[in-house]
């Protein structure tokens, strides 16, 4: 699955759009190489993304095959770290 749909179906951005601006900034890697909009996400792939004034750090545990619930996203992934960004 692409990245910028897989955030937006795991609920952790409010819209695809958001998503691929965030890819498009490099603000979005995947097992720490840059990630475009179109790369594809698998299991157990490591996702670090700067977004919302917050920097996160997940794993994929399972990409889901179609759309999921705000209350069932948080199965498919596991968080590694999350902390507020600084501003400068």
């Amino acid at each position: 699955m692409r990245i910028d749909q897989l955030l937006k179906k795991l609920c952790l951005v409010k819209t695809r759009s958001i998503a691929k601006k965030a890819c498009d900034k490099n603000l979005v890697t995947i097992n720490d190489k840059i990630a475009k909009a179109s790369s594809t996400v698998t299991d157990g792939d490591i996702i670090e993304y700067q977004i919302y004034g917050y920097f996160n750090k997940l794993r994929i545990t399972t990409v889901p095959k179609g759309n999921v619930s705000k209350n069932n996203a948080p199965q498919f992934y596991d968080i590694l770290e999350r902390k507020k960004l600084e501003l400068e």
